[in-house]
C-alpha cells in the first residue's frame, strides 16, 4: 500500500483569525502600530519607484520617445510639419539636401526615418510652390 503525502498547513495566530471587536486594546494599539510601519514602508518604496520611474522617463524624453502626455511613442511628435521646418531653415539661404537635412535636424526637427535625407529631397521636389531649385541639389526658399 502507497505511504500517504502528509500535507502541513499553516497554523494562523490568533490575531490574524480573531477580529477586531474580540482584541483588547493593548492587540488594537499594537496592530494599528504595525499597519502604520507597513504603510511608512510602502510609502518610502513608492517614492523609490516614482523617483526611478521619472530618471526613465527623462532618458525616454531625451531620445525623442515621449510624447507629451508622458506614454512612449515610436514616432517623435514635432512642432511644425516638415515642410514647414524645411521653409523656415531655407529662409534666405541655398542649401544642398545633405545640408538642410543637417539644418532641420539642428533647428530640433526630430525623425527616426533611416533614409530622412531622401524624405527631405522628395519634400523638396515636390512642393515646388515653397522651394525653388537653384543648380542640381540645391535649393532655397521663394
Amino acid at each position: 500500500m502507497p505511504k500517504k503525502k502528509k500535507t502541513t498547513t499553516k497554523r494562523r495566530s490568533t490575531k490574524e483569525t480573531s477580529s477586531p471587536a474580540s482584541m483588547s486594546t493593548a492587540e488594537l494599539q499594537a496592530e494599528l502600530q504595525r499597519r502604520e510601519r507597513n504603510v511608512k514602508r510602502l510609502e518610502r518604496r513608492r517614492e523609490k519607484l516614482l523617483s526611478d520611474l521619472s530618471e526613465v522617463e527623462q532618458a525616454l524624453a531625451a531620445e525623442g520617445a515621449l510624447s507629451a502626455t508622458g506614454g512612449i511613442r515610436r514616432r517623435p511628435r514635432n512642432e511644425m510639419n516638415l515642410v514647414d521646418s524645411l521653409a523656415e531653415v531655407l529662409k534666405g539661404k541655398e542649401m544642398s539636401v545633405t545640408e538642410v537635412t543637417q539644418a532641420v535636424q539642428n533647428a530640433g526637427y526630430m525623425t527616426t526615418a533611416a533614409n530622412f535625407r531622401t524624405i527631405v529631397n522628395q519634400a523638396l521636389i515636390r512642393e515646388n510652390k515653397r522651394f525653388k531649385k537653384v543648380a542640381r541639389g540645391r535649393y532655397t526658399a521663394r
